[in-house]
């Protein structure tokens, strides 16, 4: 799924003006139900890219290396489920995340701050361990880290005020 940030889509451009009003922004992302919001892993704003950005060279991980990776943390999920009756982390119900997802007392104070801050419903907190869950695997740790918790926060985009004006 994917939206602008506004109807004219420059509410979050660098480069160029947006023309909606603060109204025309919140009655456009105000079509996006919360309940539905909650129901997506991922919001993350994707920034147009600059000309230097699409043609330069930078080295960065190739699509093999991240096939690879990705692979890896998919046996690693293989592994730990095998005798759960799923096959991935997106499939984990709440007892799955008690068992799978525990929290050091850094990462369980950041994550009740975002859900504080934030205003985050029960199903987002669920959706925010999952991801911090396919983090630590895609890193090839057992243990989840206040920065899988971190990252996993910053995924949830739609859900921070910024958004909500």
């Amino acid at each position: 799924m994917a939206t602008n940030p506004c109807p004219c889509g420059y509410y979050t451009d660098p480069s160029k003006d947006c023309t909606c009003t603060p109204h025309q922004i919140q009655k456009y992302l105000s079509k996006i139900s919360g309940p539905l919001l909650d129901r997506i892993d991922l919001h993350i704003e994707v920034p147009a890219l600059k000309w230097k950005e699409i043609s330069g060279n930078e080295s960065s991980e190739t699509s093999a290396e991240l096939r690879d990776r990705v692979g890896r943390a998919r046996e690693i999920q293989q592994k730990r489920f095998g005798d759960q009756g799923i096959h991935c982390n997106a499939q984990m119900t709440t007892l799955h995340l008690r068992k799978f997802c525990h929290l050091d007392e850094a990462s369980q104070s950041l994550l009740k701050n975002a859900m504080e801050k934030f205003g985050l419903s029960a199903r987002a907190y669920d959706r925010i361990l999952k991801v911090a869950r396919t983090i630590a695997d895609l890193d090839g740790r057992d243990a989840l880290q206040s920065s899988d918790i971190a990252e996993a926060i910053q995924y949830r985009n739609l859900d921070r005020s910024v958004w909500r004006r």
